[in-house]
């Protein structure tokens, strides 16, 4: 957790960055110990939210007055749900995508003939020609991003819920990138707030190569990470004076990682391509970040910033699959855990600057000798005999997911 230390009081803002399916359970986790811990804070009732990607679907749910313990249960499927998470929808094959490409090959093709005849060159000339021609028919898409979509607009749906940005009690700001021009785009604001909400988080979820562009009145747009990280900036220019920031992407650091029976060496290319890459986009995405909140400092001066993270040997956030229900479970209780861990060891330090906004710790759930998120949503179970059916329905699950892994 970094701080930004300064000294104006202001409306309190929340600032959440991207990381796909396993950086939102992050997102609801950490956001479930600030429920607890800070007195003063109702995270359904923050004046100003920006979301990016991951942050974006999280964000987005709180301004529409999902609690973060309807959040958890959700995405744990501990007990039957309004709509229960899936992080399998984010890898839905783009199958669209596939046909649209496919239908091409054979205008490419004749197209790659014709400028070979009309230019015959040395005798690999074709082979070249054939090559670029059929690159132009590869998918921009490996998955389908509308699944997402058609999730949030369903649970939009609901009554005292809405799709509009314009119907919101607050102010929620859903970041993406215009993929033709680079330029960062804002979601929410008075020149696009006609946009529907799930459609805004299914452009800032859109990370190139994975999933397609989402066109929307024309122009093209992607994951609104490829700019900035977190986009805190965009809370401070609507007039948080704190800015809460959660971010679960962090690069991992293999040294201890033999020691805590992570891995068998502390070599990330043991693991192929999937780590190796992991490591390259989570590294180049915090430096970002970093230099991003230096800038905040610069800019802001008279402003707060509490940054949420995992550490960079926090090995259960990087070695996860979130497809198993068992990882799932692990990563939202971590991610609990580990916050009040870390609000409970720098009290001293992040305590004057959050009553300088109108919140203080709760000193009563700091000092438990254990932080426990089943009991922490407990109260806001439906009722005990359902609660104890989700208690032994996530223990079969689990001891299931243990026998098939």
């Amino acid at each position: 957790m970094q701080l930004a230390d300064h000294n104006r009081t202001g409306s309190v803002g929340l600032a959440l960055a991207g990381g796909g399916p396993e950086g939102a359970i992050y997102e609801i986790g950490v956001l479930r110990a600030l429920d607890d811990a800070l007195d003063g804070l109702d995270l359904n009732d923050v004046p100003v939210t920006v979301g990016v990607s991951a942050g974006a679907f999280v964000g987005a749910s709180l301004a529409n007055g999902i609690t973060t313990s309807q959040m958890v249960r959700s995405v744990v499927g501990e007990e039957p749900v309004e709509h229960p998470f899936r992080p399998e929808m984010f890898l839905s094959p783009a199958f669209g995508e596939y046909f649209r490409r496919g239908i091409q090959v054979p205008q490419l093709v004749l197209e790659a003939v014709r400028s070979f005849l009309r230019e015959p060159k040395e005798s690999n000339g074709f082979v070249s020609e054939l090559v670029g021609q059929l690159s132009r028919a590869l998918p921009v898409g490996l998955f389908d991003n509308a699944p997402l979509q058609e999730y949030l607009a369903a649970v939009f749906e609901a009554e005292g819920r809405t799709d509009d940005f314009r119907e919101l009690k607050n102010e929620l700001y859903v970041v993406a990138t215009d993929l033709d021009s680079s330029e960062t785009v804002v979601f929410g604001g008075d020149d696009r707030d006609s946009v529907p909400i799930s459609v805004a988080v299914q452009a800032s979820t859109a990370l190139p190569g994975l999933y397609p562009p989402v066109d929307i009145d024309g122009r093209h747009y992607v994951d609104g990470v490829l700019n900035k990280t977190v986009h805190a900036s965009v809370a401070f220019d609507h007039g948080a004076g704190l800015v809460l920031c959660v971010n679960p992407i962090v690069p991992v650091d293999t040294a201890r990682a033999v020691a805590h029976g992570a891995m068998r060496r502390g070599r990330l290319t043991d693991r192929g391509m999937p780590g190796v890459m992991s490591q390259t986009f989570r590294t180049l995405i915090h430096s970002r970040m970093g230099t991003g909140m230096a800038s905040y400092r610069e800019r802001y001066e008279n402003a707060d910033l509490v940054l949420f993270e995992p550490r960079k040997d926090d090995y259960q956030m990087f070695f996860t699959n979130v497809f198993s229900f068992s990882s799932r479970k692990d990563v939202v209780e971590h991610a609990y855990r580990s916050t009040l861990v870390q609000l409970r060891d720098r009290a001293l330090e992040v305590g004057p600057i959050l009553e300088r906004h109108g919140l203080r710790l709760r000193q009563d759930v700091l000092a438990r000798p254990t932080f426990d998120i089943w009991e922490s949503i407990q109260d806001s179970a439906p009722t005990s005999s359902s609660s104890s059916t989700a208690a032994e329905l996530r223990k079969a699950l689990a001891d299931l997911d243990e026998l098939i892994g």
